[in-house]
């Protein structure tokens, strides 16, 4: 039961992630699905031990933002 609101949590702070890169990006859903799927902060978000879930989406957007400058850097 708890492993089921908890992964409820997640897929509904992923929907909201998708999102805010679609819109701040004009990115369509497979770029931004692509993104968040593969992002460290999606590995995080699913790593039920960080608590990463009780933040915020805008929050954990904001995280995954200085991921994505941060590999940008390297690159």
């Amino acid at each position: 039961m708890i492993l089921e609101k908890l992964n409820y949590l997640v897929e509904c702070i992923t929907q909201d992630l998708i999102q805010y890169l679609i819109e701040d990006n004009n990115m369509t859903m497979e770029e931004a699905m692509d993104i968040v799927y593969n992002s460290k902060t999606f590995e995080q978000l699913n790593n039920f031990e960080t608590h990463l879930y009780y933040e915020s989406s805008s929050y954990i957007y904001e995280y995954l933002k200085e991921e994505l400058q941060n590999n940008r850097a390297k690159n």
